[in-house]
């Protein structure tokens, strides 16, 4: 379960995806985000799909590689799914039996839901797939530049984001070579009930806590050793420069935005 965690690791390519400046990407996942929820009725998500298909295509993104993404929060998907299908309130009533009502309108309820959800995870995994975390720290910073106006510390903030998303899959190598020292020792993580597996997870934590304060260490130290500062007389190696890519998929990004709101208000 842990190798199919793909939340923050880069997959390299020099696809047109890739090559889109960070900050462009930044503000397009949040225009995205914000026409996915916008989104109503059918042509609204078969829209909102087509965009998200096209998207993975033009990045060479395998499409197991993000199923695999998308299985380890497949229990929340039909979580969501079955409180939406026995909670929402209907006129067409399809099933009752005791206080179980299931009814068409949850029915469509829940299956909206659930594409929303699977479109909003496969969507933003598509920013950390295609940005190699020192982009996506630069972009960030650059694209906050203006509230350090207000005395923000936007480096810092920048710079703790990119190291969590950078050390989410470390964690994860971390976690399953406890694992394995822990089964190697006589540990079941495997059977029993619920409670039991989560008693067994227990003895992980400390090493694991022990470990991510361990790698935290070294690397403020070596951050102290190279003479890092933060933000103030720092220079990059490669400058970011807009292109005419950029401003194309900006433009893209608000006509599928604007086309959502259009079908939204159609459907109405």
């Amino acid at each position: 379960m842990l190798k199919n965690i793909t939340l923050g690791q880069y997959f390299p390519g020099d696809t047109i995806v890739h090559r889109l400046d960070p900050r462009v990407k930044l503000v397009l996942t949040i225009v995205y985000i914000a026409a996915l929820f916008s989104a109503q009725g059918i042509w609204g998500y078969v829209l909102m799909f087509a965009v998200l298909v096209t998207c993975f295509a033009l990045s060479r993104i395998p499409v197991k590689t993000v199923l695999r993404g998308v299985r380890p929060i497949l229990i929340i998907i039909i979580f969501t799914a079955v409180l939406n299908i026995f909670f929402t309130d209907g006129e067409t009533v399809l099933f009752q039996a005791w206080r179980i009502t299931i009814t068409q309108e949850g029915l469509y309820a829940a299956a909206f839901m659930v594409t929303r959800l699977f479109m909003l995870i496969t969507g933003t995994f598509l920013l950390t797939y295609t940005t190699s975390p020192i982009a996506l720290t630069d972009g960030l910073e650059l694209l906050l530049n203006p509230l350090k106006k207000i005395r923000l510390p936007i480096h810092e903030l920048a710079m703790m984001m990119s190291i969590a998303l950078r050390f989410i899959p470390t964690l994860i190598e971390e976690t399953g070579k406890i694992m394995q020292a822990q089964k190697a020792r006589g540990a079941d993580f495997e059977s029993g009930g619920l409670i039991k597996r989560a008693r067994a997870v227990l003895p992980l934590i400390i090493p694991l806590f022990i470990s991510a304060f361990r790698r935290a260490d070294e690397l403020a130290i070596a951050m102290e050793s190279r003479c890092y500062h933060g933000g103030e007389g720092r220079t990059r190696m490669k400058v970011l420069k807009t292109q005419a890519r950029d401003y194309m998929a900006l433009f893209g990004g608000a006509a599928v935005l604007a086309a959502v709101i259009i079908l939204r208000r159609l459907a109405l």
